[in-house]
C-alpha cells in the first residue's frame, strides 16, 4: 500500500471533476472518533469535546446519504449519552453481526445502534472500561511496535490506547469476515489515532485517512504565549513536546500522520502548521461546515434576529436595573463565545479594543451604547445575587406597570360607555401613583451593574475579571462601553438569561473572534449562517478561507483581522477601527450588511463542503486499493466561479457614506437614493457558486448524475 503524495486541495476550484467510476457497492466506510454520540465529557470526566463533535454530527447526514447502509460511526459507550441519543438495535448485517459477537465473546463490550440526529447513522459504541483489564498489555505491545510509552497517569492517552487497540480488533475482524472488503477507516484526532497506526502495522486491508483538527502541540504552545507563526520552522518539536509532558500524545498523533494513505486537515493555516510539527504535508484539506436551514421567506431570518434582540433587551433591562440611563433603541449587542482560553481566543485583545472604544465613542460625543457579552465556561458556584435581583426587579416592574395599565384601561372603557371623553387628570388615582412610586424607589441601587453574572471560585485570579479592573469598564454610566460576562454556557431553562446559544447569536449585532489559535472557527461560521456580522482573524481556518472566497469581506460582514503580519497593537488598534466602523453604520446599513452575510452561509454548507470529504475517500481507496480505483488530483488553478465579487451597490461602509456620526446615519434610515437592491445581489452572488453536490443513491453503483438533456455530468450539476 504506497503513500504516494497528492498535491494539497486548498480552494473549492482545486477539486476537479473525476473521469472514473467509484463503485462504492462493495466499499464500508467507517468513521471514528472519540466525539461519536459524546458531547460533553471523557470518561475521567475532563472537557475533552467541542468543534469536533459538531464535524461528525452535522456532517453525518450527508455521508449516511452517499453511503447508505455501509457507514458506520464508531466511538466510545458513555452511558449518560447513549440514554439520550442513541437507539440501540441489532446489527443490520451478518458480517457486522458475527464481528460484535466474535469480540464481545472474547472479552470486549460492543454496542450497536443509531445516533438520533439528522440521517440518523448506525453506530458502534466500544466499552473502553470494560476492558481495562488489557491495558497493560496493550501498552507494552504498543512500546514494541513503535516505541511509544504511555505513563499511567495519563488517563485520556490510557483511553487512547484502549479505543485505539479495540477500533483495530474492529476492523481487523470485519475484514477477516468480508469476502472482497474495501474498507475506509477514517480516524478523527489523536484521540483515535492509535487504531490507523495499528491498521497499518498489522497490514489491514483498510484505506485509512487521519484528520486532525488541531495540533497537539500547536495548542500547547500558543497557550505558553510563544511567538508560534514566526517560529514555526525553528521548534525543535521533540523538545517542546517532552517540555510540555505531551511527548507520548504527540507521537501518537504524528505516527498516524505519516501512517495514513491520506493525512488531511481543516485549514491551510493549520496545514502549515501541521507541515512543521508534524512533518508531513495534508494531502487534501477538509474545511468544517454546517447544515444550513434556509428559510422559505427571504427576510425571515431578519424577523429572528428582532425576536431574539428583543429578549435580551428583556435581560439587559434587568442587569442594567437603577442605570438604565441609554437608549436600548440606540445599543448595539457584541459578543465573544468558546472556550476559556484568553489568548488562544483573542479575548485579551477584544477588551483592550472596547477599552479604546470606549474612549473613541466618548469623545465623538456619541449617543449610541456597545453591551458586549463574554460567554466563556469558567469555575463558579452559584448565580450573582445582584445579577438575579435585577431580573427579579424588572420582572416587578413589568407586573406594576400591567396592574396599572389594566385600572387605567378599565376606567377609560366605563368613561367611553357613558358616552364621555375621559379626564386624563382623573384616571390614574393617588393609589395609582403610591404604587408606582414604590416601583421605582425599588430600582435603586447603590452600586454599579455587575460585570459577572456569577459568583466566580477564582475572582482573583480570573484573567478577564483582572483584565477589565486594569481597564477600568465597570458599566459606569460615564461609559459608553459595557461588558457582561457569562461564565456558563446558555441554556433555554436557565433562570437568568433563558436563551439557547442559537437564539442568543441571532439577536446580537456582532460576534468577535480575534483568535490567535483557531485551526478552524465554528463561532463566526454560525454567525455568518444565521446573517450576522463577525469578526475573525487571518490566522483562523475560517479567516483564510473566506479571504480566498470573497473578494471584499467586509462588504458581506466578514471582517479578517491581520494577526499575522502585525504587532499586537496595531492589530488591536486595526479591531477597535473594525468595532467603531460598525457602530458608525445606520440600522438600514446593517441590515443591508446582514442580507449579505446571510448569503454566504450557501459556502459553509456541507452540500458544498461535503465534496472534500468525499474526494479524500476517493484518493484513500486509489492508494489504498489501486488496482481498483483510481483518483488523479490535478493543480489547483484559480478560485475563478468562487470567488463573490465587490458588491456594485453602495457597501454599508460609513467611510464612504454622507455622514460620519451615528447620529446622522440613524437619520438616513429612510433615504432611497442608495443604490441597493436586493434581489439584483443575490442573483449575481448565486452565480459565483457551484450548485451543492448531489449525493447519488446508494443502489446505483456510480457517482455520476444526469442532467436534464440525459448526460452524465460527474458529481454535480453546474
Amino acid at each position: 500500500m504506497p503513500l504516494a503524495r497528492s498535491l494539497s486541495v486548498t480552494s473549492l476550484s482545486a477539486l476537479e471533476e473525476w473521469d472514473e467510476e467509484f463503485d462504492l457497492e462493495d466499499a464500508v466506510l467507517f468513521e471514528i472518533a472519540w466525539e461519536v454520540a459524546n458531547k460533553g465529557k471523557s470518561r475521567q470526566g475532563s472537557s475533552m469535546v467541542g468543534g469536533i463533535y459538531t464535524v461528525i454530527q452535522t456532517k453525518a447526514r450527508l455521508t449516511a446519504e452517499e453511503w447508505g447502509e455501509n457507514y458506520f460511526l464508531v466511538g466510545p459507550y458513555v452511558e449518560s449519552n447513549v440514554r439520550t441519543q442513541v437507539e440501540l438495535i441489532e446489527p443490520p448485517t451478518p458480517i457486522l453481526r458475527r464481528t460484535i459477537d466474535k469480540m464481545n465473546s472474547r472479552g470486549c463490550k460492543i454496542y450497536f445502534g443509531r445516533w438520533l440526529i439528522e440521517g440518523s447513522p448506525y453506530v458502534i459504541l466500544i466499552d473502553v472500561g470494560f476492558t481495562a483489564w488489557s491495558l497493560d498489555t496493550w501498552k507494552s505491545e504498543l512500546w514494541d511496535i513503535s516505541g511509544i510509552g504511555v505513563p499511567w497517569f495519563d488517563r485520556e492517552a490510557n483511553d487512547a490506547v484502549l479505543f485505539g487497540f479495540l477500533t483495530a480488533w474492529l476492523l481487523g475482524e470485519y475484514a477477516a469476515q468480508s469476502e472482497e472488503p474495501h474498507i475506509v477507516a477514517h480516524f478523527h484526532e489523536w484521540l483515535a489515532g492509535l487504531g490507523l497506526v495499528l491498521c497499518r502495522q498489522r497490514q489491514l486491508p483498510v484505506a485509512t485517512i487521519f484528520t486532525t483538527h488541531a495540533t497537539l502541540l500547536g495548542r500547547y504552545l500558543c497557550a505558553g504565549n510563544v511567538d508560534f507563526y514566526n517560529k514555526l520552522s525553528e521548534f525543535n518539536v521533540d523538545k517542546e513536546a517532552g517540555d510540555r509532558q505531551i511527548y507520548h500524545r504527540y507521537c501518537i498523533e504524528r505516527a498516524a500522520a505519516h501512517c495514513a494513505h491520506v493525512f488531511s486537515t481543516v485549514s491551510k493555516i493549520t496545514a502549515i502548521e501541521a507541515e512543521h510539527l508534524l512533518k508531513r504535508k495534508p494531502d487534501i484539506i477538509t474545511p468544517n461546515g454546517l447544515n444550513v436551514k434556509k428559510f422559505s421567506a427571504m427576510h425571515e431570518f431578519q424577523n429572528l434576529h428582532a425576536q431574539s434582540k428583543n429578549r435580551i433587551q428583556e435581560f439587559v433591562r434587568g442587569h442594567f436595573y437603577g442605570h438604565l440611563d441609554f437608549n436600548l433603541d440606540k445599543c448595539l449587542f457584541l459578543f465573544i463565545a468558546g472556550r476559556y482560553e484568553f489568548s488562544n481566543k483573542g479575548a485579551d485583545l477584544f477588551l483592550e479594543s472596547l477599552a479604546r472604544l470606549n474612549y473613541l465613542l466618548r469623545v465623538s460625543h456619541s449617543d449610541l451604547t456597545v453591551i458586549a457579552f463574554f460567554i466563556m465556561p469558567a469555575r463558579t458556584n452559584n448565580f450573582n445575587v445582584e445579577t438575579l435581583k435585577g431580573q427579579a426587579v424588572r420582572k416587578q416592574l413589568w407586573d406594576t406597570a400591567q396592574t396599572v395599565k389594566e385600572r387605567f384601561g378599565k376606567k377609560l372603557y366605563e368613561s367611553l360607555l357613558v358616552g364621555q371623553l375621559p379626564d386624563v387628570s382623573k384616571m390614574l388615582d393617588k393609589e395609582d401613583f403610591t404604587i408606582m412610586k414604590r416601583a421605582i424607589f425599588a430600582t435603586q441601587r447603590q452600586c454599579q451593574p455587575p460585570i459577572c453574572t456569577h459568583n466566580m471560585l477564582e475572582d482573583a485570579s480570573d484573567p478577564i475579571l483582572n483584565c477589565v479592573r486594569r481597564i477600568g469598564l465597570f458599566n459606569s454610566s460615564s461609559d459608553r462601553v459595557k461588558i457582561i460576562f457569562h461564565p456558563e454556557f446558555l441554556s433555554s431553562t436557565s433562570p437568568l438569561l433563558p436563551m439557547d446559544y442559537e437564539d442568543f447569536v441571532r439577536g446580537c449585532h456582532l460576534g468577535v473572534f480575534p483568535s490567535y489559535y483557531e485551526p478552524w472557527g465554528y463561532t463566526p461560521a454560525e454567525c455568518t449562517v444565521m446573517g450576522i456580522p463577525s469578526i475573525s482573524t487571518n490566522l483562523s481556518g475560517f479567516g483564510c478561507f473566506m479571504e480566498e472566497h470573497i473578494a471584499d469581506p467586509s462588504a458581506y460582514g466578514i471582517y479578517i483581522l491581520d494577526r499575522r503580519f502585525r504587532g499586537v497593537d496595531e492589530s488591536c488598534n486595526q479591531l477597535t477601527s473594525f468595532l467603531f466602523q460598525f457602530c458608525k453604520q445606520s440600522r438600514r446599513q446593517r441590515i443591508i450588511q446582514r442580507n449579505r452575510t446571510e448569503r454566504l452561509s450557501d459556502l459553509l454548507d456541507w452540500r458544498y463542503l461535503g465534496r472534500y470529504y468525499i474526494s479524500a475517500r476517493h484518493m484513500a481507496l486509489a492508494k489504498a486499493f489501486p488496482d481498483i480505483y483510481q483518483y488523479e488530483l490535478n493543480e489547483p488553478t484559480s478560485t475563478s466561479g468562487f470567488r463573490y465579487p465587490r458588491p456594485a451597490s453602495v457597501p454599508p461602509s460609513p467611510a464612504l457614506s454622507r455622514h460620519s456620526s451615528p447620529h446622522h446615519s440613524e437619520a438616513e434610515d429612510n433615504d432611497e437614493d442608495e443604490c441597493y437592491d436586493e434581489d439584483l445581489e443575490a442573483e449575481k452572488d448565486r452565480v459565483n457558486i457551484r450548485q451543492p453536490f448531489v449525493v447519488p443513491f446508494k443502489n446505483k453503483s456510480s457517482l455520476f448524475v444526469t442532467n436534464g438533456d440525459g448526460e452524465g455530468d460527474a458529481t454535480e450539476k453546474n
